[in-house]
Protein backbone atom coordinates (compact mmCIF):
# COMPACT_ATOMS: atom_id res chain seq x y z
CA UNK A 1 0.00 0.00 0.00
CA UNK A 2 1.15 3.46 -0.91
CA UNK A 3 1.61 5.90 2.16
CA UNK A 4 -0.43 8.68 0.50
CA UNK A 5 -3.61 6.42 1.55
CA UNK A 6 -2.74 7.24 5.21
CA UNK A 7 -2.33 11.05 4.61
CA UNK A 8 -5.29 13.76 5.55
CA UNK A 9 -5.39 17.30 6.25
CA UNK A 10 -5.46 18.56 9.85
CA UNK A 11 -5.01 22.68 10.57
CA UNK A 12 -2.74 23.35 12.81
CA UNK A 13 -4.95 24.77 15.64
CA UNK A 14 -6.65 21.16 16.22
CA UNK A 15 -3.87 20.03 17.58
CA UNK A 16 -3.89 19.83 21.32
CA UNK A 17 -1.36 22.09 23.43
CA UNK A 18 -2.85 20.66 26.85
CA UNK A 19 -5.13 18.28 28.94
CA UNK A 20 -8.43 19.54 29.41
CA UNK A 21 -9.42 20.02 33.10
CA UNK A 22 -10.95 16.74 33.42
CA UNK A 23 -9.70 13.77 31.85
CA UNK A 24 -12.91 12.28 31.16
CA UNK A 25 -14.46 15.04 29.54
CA UNK A 26 -13.01 14.55 26.25
CA UNK A 27 -15.09 14.34 23.36
CA UNK A 28 -15.62 10.78 21.66
CA UNK A 29 -16.60 9.56 18.18
CA UNK A 30 -18.26 6.28 18.14
CA UNK A 31 -17.21 4.20 14.20
CA UNK A 32 -19.05 1.23 14.23
CA UNK A 33 -17.33 -1.62 12.22
CA UNK A 34 -20.36 -3.04 10.43
CA UNK A 35 -22.05 -0.09 9.23
CA UNK A 36 -19.60 2.67 9.36
CA UNK A 37 -21.83 5.00 10.92
CA UNK A 38 -20.12 7.25 13.17
CA UNK A 39 -21.87 9.05 16.56
CA UNK A 40 -20.44 11.95 18.38
CA UNK A 41 -20.55 11.83 22.33
CA UNK A 42 -19.07 12.61 25.67
CA UNK A 43 -15.71 10.13 27.04
CA UNK A 44 -18.13 9.23 29.90
CA UNK A 45 -20.99 8.02 27.52
CA UNK A 46 -18.56 4.84 26.69
CA UNK A 47 -20.58 3.23 29.53
CA UNK A 48 -23.70 2.82 27.60
CA UNK A 49 -21.20 1.18 24.12
CA UNK A 50 -20.06 -2.03 26.93
CA UNK A 51 -22.01 -4.32 28.23
CA UNK A 52 -21.18 -6.94 30.85
CA UNK A 53 -17.95 -9.62 30.16
CA UNK A 54 -16.26 -7.27 27.85
CA UNK A 55 -12.78 -7.26 28.60
CA UNK A 56 -10.60 -3.80 28.73
CA UNK A 57 -7.02 -4.04 28.27
CA UNK A 58 -4.85 -1.55 29.48
CA UNK A 59 -0.76 -0.92 29.78
CA UNK A 60 0.29 0.18 32.57
CA UNK A 61 3.46 1.47 31.80
CA UNK A 62 5.39 4.70 33.32
CA UNK A 63 6.64 7.49 31.46
CA UNK A 64 9.76 8.64 33.01
CA UNK A 65 11.17 11.92 32.97
CA UNK A 66 13.73 11.02 29.66
CA UNK A 67 14.76 13.90 27.77
CA UNK A 68 18.19 15.03 29.04
CA UNK A 69 20.35 17.98 28.39
CA UNK A 70 23.69 17.87 29.01
CA UNK A 71 27.31 19.34 27.74
CA UNK A 72 29.87 17.61 25.65
CA UNK A 73 33.05 17.11 27.21
CA UNK A 74 35.60 18.33 24.78
CA UNK A 75 33.45 21.61 24.09
CA UNK A 76 30.71 22.55 26.04
CA UNK A 77 27.98 22.14 23.47
CA UNK A 78 24.53 21.41 24.24
CA UNK A 79 23.02 18.11 23.69
CA UNK A 80 19.86 17.21 24.35
CA UNK A 81 19.51 12.76 24.86
CA UNK A 82 16.10 11.23 25.00
CA UNK A 83 16.51 7.70 26.87
CA UNK A 84 14.55 4.83 24.58
CA UNK A 85 15.27 1.75 26.54
CA UNK A 86 17.48 0.16 28.82
CA UNK A 87 19.92 -2.54 26.98
CA UNK A 88 22.02 -3.49 29.78
CA UNK A 89 23.01 -2.36 33.22
CA UNK A 90 23.84 1.18 32.86
CA UNK A 91 23.27 1.38 29.26
CA UNK A 92 20.70 3.06 27.24
CA UNK A 93 19.71 3.08 23.65
CA UNK A 94 19.08 6.88 23.10
CA UNK A 95 18.29 9.46 20.30
CA UNK A 96 20.50 12.75 20.80
CA UNK A 97 20.53 16.25 18.82
CA UNK A 98 22.76 17.39 17.37
CA UNK A 99 23.33 14.07 16.05
CA UNK A 100 26.37 15.25 13.91
CA UNK A 101 27.99 16.09 17.30
CA UNK A 102 27.63 12.50 19.15
CA UNK A 103 30.13 9.94 17.91
CA UNK A 104 31.90 6.90 19.64
CA UNK A 105 33.48 7.98 22.60
CA UNK A 106 31.96 11.16 22.36
CA UNK A 107 31.34 11.87 26.68
CA UNK A 108 28.33 13.75 27.97
CA UNK A 109 28.20 15.52 31.28
CA UNK A 110 24.52 16.36 33.10
CA UNK A 111 23.80 18.56 35.71
CA UNK A 112 26.39 19.31 38.06
CA UNK A 113 28.36 16.37 36.90
CA UNK A 114 26.60 13.72 38.76
CA UNK A 115 25.91 12.00 35.76
CA UNK A 116 27.80 11.32 32.55
CA UNK A 117 27.48 8.97 29.50
CA UNK A 118 29.63 8.23 27.02
CA UNK A 119 28.88 6.85 23.79
CA UNK A 120 29.40 3.11 22.91
CA UNK A 121 27.87 3.39 19.60
CA UNK A 122 25.49 4.22 16.65
CA UNK A 123 22.55 1.73 15.96
CA UNK A 124 20.63 1.07 12.56
CA UNK A 125 18.39 2.91 13.11
CA UNK A 126 20.21 6.40 13.53
CA UNK A 127 20.18 6.24 17.64
CA UNK A 128 22.90 5.37 20.20
CA UNK A 129 23.87 3.31 23.09
CA UNK A 130 24.94 4.97 25.47
CA UNK A 131 26.89 3.97 28.71
CA UNK A 132 25.50 6.38 32.12
CA UNK A 133 28.28 6.56 35.25
CA UNK A 134 26.56 7.49 38.40
CA UNK A 135 26.79 7.00 41.85
CA UNK A 136 23.27 6.79 43.74
CA UNK A 137 19.79 5.62 42.32
CA UNK A 138 19.20 6.17 38.45
CA UNK A 139 15.52 6.97 38.64
CA UNK A 140 16.03 9.53 41.48
CA UNK A 141 18.69 11.32 39.36
CA UNK A 142 16.50 11.55 36.23
CA UNK A 143 13.48 13.05 38.32
CA UNK A 144 16.05 16.15 39.07
CA UNK A 145 17.65 16.39 35.61
CA UNK A 146 15.43 14.91 33.45
CA UNK A 147 12.16 16.11 31.48
CA UNK A 148 9.22 14.74 30.41
CA UNK A 149 9.32 13.84 27.00
CA UNK A 150 6.22 15.47 24.99
CA UNK A 151 5.77 15.26 21.97
CA UNK A 152 7.36 17.58 19.34
CA UNK A 153 4.45 19.24 18.24
CA UNK A 154 3.10 20.08 21.43
CA UNK A 155 4.49 23.22 22.08
CA UNK A 156 3.64 24.57 24.99
CA UNK A 157 5.09 22.97 28.79
CA UNK A 158 2.85 21.25 30.82
CA UNK A 159 2.04 22.84 34.41
CA UNK A 160 0.99 18.90 35.90
CA UNK A 161 3.50 16.43 34.50
CA UNK A 162 1.09 13.86 35.82
CA UNK A 163 -1.35 14.88 33.44
CA UNK A 164 1.30 12.88 30.80
CA UNK A 165 0.84 9.74 32.96
CA UNK A 166 -2.34 7.48 32.88
CA UNK A 167 -3.95 7.21 36.38
CA UNK A 168 -3.34 3.29 36.37
CA UNK A 169 0.52 4.22 36.04
CA UNK A 170 2.72 1.91 37.54
CA UNK A 171 5.96 0.50 36.06
CA UNK A 172 8.46 3.45 34.72
CA UNK A 173 10.30 2.62 31.12
CA UNK A 174 8.03 4.76 28.56
CA UNK A 175 9.43 7.70 26.69
CA UNK A 176 6.27 8.40 25.68
CA UNK A 177 2.44 8.02 27.03
CA UNK A 178 0.02 5.40 26.11
CA UNK A 179 -2.54 8.45 25.14
CA UNK A 180 -5.78 6.52 24.69
CA UNK A 181 -6.23 5.93 29.02
CA UNK A 182 -5.27 9.88 29.68
CA UNK A 183 -9.09 9.93 29.12
CA UNK A 184 -9.81 7.59 32.16
CA UNK A 185 -10.67 8.41 35.74
CA UNK A 186 -10.50 6.19 39.27
CA UNK A 187 -14.50 6.86 39.13
CA UNK A 188 -14.79 5.85 35.72
CA UNK A 189 -12.93 2.67 36.11
CA UNK A 190 -14.96 1.99 38.94
CA UNK A 191 -18.19 2.34 37.51
CA UNK A 192 -17.19 0.28 34.41
CA UNK A 193 -16.52 -2.52 36.83
CA UNK A 194 -19.55 -2.07 38.78
CA UNK A 195 -21.02 -2.65 35.34
CA UNK A 196 -19.19 -5.79 34.99
CA UNK A 197 -16.64 -4.66 32.46
CA UNK A 198 -13.26 -6.76 33.54
CA UNK A 199 -10.45 -4.22 33.71
CA UNK A 200 -7.22 -6.17 32.85
CA UNK A 201 -3.26 -4.43 32.83
CA UNK A 202 -0.43 -5.48 30.75
CA UNK A 203 2.55 -4.29 30.24
CA UNK A 204 4.93 -2.35 27.04
CA UNK A 205 6.97 0.19 27.20
CA UNK A 206 6.27 3.13 24.67
CA UNK A 207 9.44 3.75 22.50
CA UNK A 208 9.36 7.01 20.11
CA UNK A 209 9.48 4.41 16.76
CA UNK A 210 5.91 3.95 17.54
CA UNK A 211 4.64 7.43 16.85
CA UNK A 212 7.49 8.42 13.82
CA UNK A 213 5.82 8.54 10.20
CA UNK A 214 6.49 6.15 7.92
CA UNK A 215 9.16 7.62 5.30
CA UNK A 216 8.60 4.76 2.62
CA UNK A 217 6.43 4.99 0.05
CA UNK A 218 5.87 1.58 0.07
CA UNK A 219 4.58 0.32 3.62
CA UNK A 220 5.14 -3.06 3.77
CA UNK A 221 8.97 -1.76 4.04
CA UNK A 222 8.69 0.08 7.07
CA UNK A 223 10.73 -1.73 9.76
CA UNK A 224 9.28 -0.91 13.33
CA UNK A 225 11.69 -0.05 16.73
CA UNK A 226 11.50 -2.76 19.15
CA UNK A 227 9.03 -2.42 22.54
CA UNK A 228 9.24 -4.03 25.59
CA UNK A 229 6.21 -5.80 26.33
CA UNK A 230 5.34 -7.73 29.74
CA UNK A 231 1.94 -10.12 29.82
CA UNK A 232 1.69 -11.73 33.29
CA UNK A 233 0.02 -15.66 33.41
CA UNK A 234 -2.94 -13.94 35.77
CA UNK A 235 -3.65 -11.31 33.02
CA UNK A 236 -3.51 -14.08 30.05
CA UNK A 237 -5.66 -16.31 31.97
CA UNK A 238 -8.28 -13.76 32.47
CA UNK A 239 -7.83 -12.87 28.50
CA UNK A 240 -7.62 -16.51 27.12
CA UNK A 241 -10.75 -16.94 29.44
CA UNK A 242 -12.88 -14.01 27.34
CA UNK A 243 -11.78 -15.40 24.23
CA UNK A 244 -12.52 -19.31 24.62
CA UNK A 245 -16.46 -17.75 25.84
CA UNK A 246 -16.26 -15.09 22.88
CA UNK A 247 -16.78 -11.89 24.55
CA UNK A 248 -15.20 -8.75 23.31
CA UNK A 249 -12.04 -7.64 24.05
CA UNK A 250 -11.24 -4.06 23.68
CA UNK A 251 -7.65 -2.34 23.32
CA UNK A 252 -7.18 0.59 25.64
CA UNK A 253 -4.85 2.15 23.14
CA UNK A 254 -2.93 0.79 20.12
CA UNK A 255 0.14 -0.28 22.64
CA UNK A 256 -2.14 -2.35 24.40
CA UNK A 257 -2.89 -4.12 21.12
CA UNK A 258 0.54 -4.35 19.78
CA UNK A 259 1.41 -6.72 22.97
CA UNK A 260 -1.91 -8.88 22.54
CA UNK A 261 -1.09 -9.44 19.30
CA UNK A 262 2.06 -10.07 19.65
CA UNK A 263 1.80 -12.67 22.51
CA UNK A 264 -0.90 -14.47 20.90
CA UNK A 265 0.01 -18.16 19.13
CA UNK A 266 -2.35 -20.33 18.25
CA UNK A 267 -5.26 -18.37 19.51
CA UNK A 268 -3.77 -18.47 22.74
CA UNK A 269 -2.42 -15.52 24.52
CA UNK A 270 1.13 -16.39 26.16
CA UNK A 271 2.22 -15.05 29.76
CA UNK A 272 5.59 -14.19 28.56
CA UNK A 273 8.02 -11.09 28.63
CA UNK A 274 9.95 -9.97 25.56
CA UNK A 275 10.57 -7.96 22.75
CA UNK A 276 7.75 -6.90 19.59
CA UNK A 277 8.28 -5.26 16.65
CA UNK A 278 4.71 -6.02 15.15
CA UNK A 279 3.79 -3.45 12.81
CA UNK A 280 -0.23 -3.89 11.83
CA UNK A 281 -1.37 -2.80 8.65
CA UNK A 282 -4.45 -3.21 6.42
CA UNK A 283 -4.29 -6.78 5.37
CA UNK A 284 -3.72 -8.15 9.00
CA UNK A 285 -5.86 -10.39 10.76
CA UNK A 286 -6.61 -9.39 14.68
CA UNK A 287 -6.11 -12.54 16.43
CA UNK A 288 -7.06 -10.80 20.13
CA UNK A 289 -9.19 -7.52 20.08
CA UNK A 290 -12.31 -6.72 18.72
CA UNK A 291 -12.60 -3.23 19.45
CA UNK A 292 -10.53 -0.48 20.42
CA UNK A 293 -10.46 2.71 22.22
CA UNK A 294 -7.92 5.40 20.91
CA UNK A 295 -6.98 8.94 19.82
CA UNK A 296 -6.48 10.71 16.77
CA UNK A 297 -3.22 10.04 15.03
CA UNK A 298 -0.37 11.38 13.39
CA UNK A 299 -0.83 11.55 9.42
CA UNK A 300 1.05 8.84 7.78
CA UNK A 301 2.13 7.60 11.03
CA UNK A 302 1.97 3.34 12.11
CA UNK A 303 -0.90 4.08 14.37
CA UNK A 304 -2.96 5.12 11.78
CA UNK A 305 -2.21 1.86 9.88
CA UNK A 306 -3.06 -0.17 12.65
CA UNK A 307 -7.10 1.52 13.19
CA UNK A 308 -7.14 1.46 9.75
CA UNK A 309 -6.44 -2.49 9.35
CA UNK A 310 -9.45 -2.70 12.27
CA UNK A 311 -12.04 -1.00 10.76
CA UNK A 312 -10.71 -0.53 6.95
CA UNK A 313 -8.90 2.55 5.70
CA UNK A 314 -12.01 4.06 3.64
CA UNK A 315 -14.23 4.34 7.49
CA UNK A 316 -11.46 5.41 9.15
CA UNK A 317 -9.93 8.04 6.61
CA UNK A 318 -14.13 9.00 6.58
CA UNK A 319 -13.66 9.36 10.12
CA UNK A 320 -10.85 11.32 10.41
CA UNK A 321 -12.29 13.78 7.91
CA UNK A 322 -15.62 14.36 9.79
CA UNK A 323 -13.32 14.26 12.93
CA UNK A 324 -11.72 17.74 11.20
CA UNK A 325 -14.95 19.18 10.46
CA UNK A 326 -16.63 18.91 13.73
CA UNK A 327 -13.22 20.07 15.06
CA UNK A 328 -12.21 17.49 17.22
CA UNK A 329 -8.62 18.10 18.87
CA UNK A 330 -6.21 15.95 17.81
CA UNK A 331 -3.29 13.57 19.19
CA UNK A 332 -2.07 12.85 22.30
CA UNK A 333 -3.90 15.56 24.94
CA UNK A 334 -6.84 15.64 22.24
CA UNK A 335 -10.23 13.53 21.99
CA UNK A 336 -11.33 9.67 21.75
CA UNK A 337 -12.21 7.24 19.49
CA UNK A 338 -13.89 3.87 19.97
CA UNK A 339 -14.16 1.61 17.44
CA UNK A 340 -16.59 -0.84 18.18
Amino acid sequence: MHIAEFDYFLPEELIAQEPLSRRDESRFLVLHQKTGQIEHRKFTDILSYLQPGDVLVSNKTKVIPARLYGKKEETGATIEVLLLHQVGKKRWEVLVRPGKKVKPGTRILFGAGELEAVTIEATASGGRIMEFTYEGVFPEILDRLGQMPLPPYIKKSLANPERYQTVYAQEPGSAAAPTAGLHFTPSLIKALQEQGIEWVEILLHVGLGTFRPVKEENIEEHQMHREYFSILPQAAAKINKALCERRRIIGVGTTSTRALESACVDGVVQAQKGWTDIFIYPGYQFKVISGLITNFHLPKSTLLMLVSALVGREKIMQAYTEAVQERYRFFSFGDAMLII
